[in-house]
């Protein structure tokens, strides 16, 4: 069962409607399911919030400490409530899926994905759960880091915020631990919507 959820990103204005800030949206849309408002939380270096949800109690929690030091947040609440790695759910953006999908998994690398490495060192596992939010790839490596720092575009946003809302409707089974469930609810995605068919031409007169 999962008992903190965290969502990875970069604090403050300027990175709040970025790509890579995809996992923060996340909790956002968890946290007004569950009537939840994040707080600071200095002991956390992050915002955080507490709440039941089918009598287990569960946390929710942005790190504040920008991306590459997102696992000082997490160990550090972790720790204290004695919440094993397998009880840790973390939703953040990934390059290698399509927008409008997200994919649930447990263990693996990081794969690159600099808050999820500082989270394997600072857990000692890489044992969590991750829920990765697609976001596209810009096609070449050199433009990765413009990306992901970048606004999506209007359709790109659609479907990563309906890939959330899809996403947070497994909340239920995830606190349950029922994953295979929750696995089969978050990855069915919608299908995408037909292009609507070209207009003939006229024949050329002749």
């Amino acid at each position: 069962m999962i008992k903190l959820f965290v969502g990875l990103g970069n604090p403050g204005p300027d990175y709040e409607q970025t790509r890579h800030n995809a996992g923060f949206w996340w909790i956002d849309a968890l946290a007004r399911e569950l009537k939840v408002t994040l707080v600071p939380e200095k002991s956390y270096w992050g915002l955080a919030a507490r709440t039941q949800v089918q009598g287990q109690t569960v946390w929710l929690l942005e790190p504040q400490t920008f991306m590459n030091l997102s696992g000082k947040s997490v160990a550090s609440l972790a720790r204290f409530f004695k919440i094993a790695p397998s009880e840790v759910l973390v939703a953040h953006d990934e390059l290698d899926i399509v927008p409008g999908q997200a994919k649930l998994k447990q263990g693996g690398s990081h794969a690159g994905h600099n808050g999820l490495r500082d989270i394997h060192a600072q857990l000692g596992s890489a044992d969590y759960w991750r829920l990765r939010l697609g976001i596209g790839h810009p096609g070449a490596k050199d433009q990765v880091l413009g990306w992901v720092l970048k606004k999506p575009s209007r359709e790109h946003q659609d479907a990563i915020d309906e890939a959330i809302e899809r996403s947070v409707r497994a909340l239920p089974l995830l606190v349950a631990g029922d994953f295979t469930q929750a696995m089969m609810q978050i990855h069915t995605s919608k299908p995408p919507r037909p292009k609507p068919p070209r207009p003939e031409l006229p024949a050329p007169q002749a």
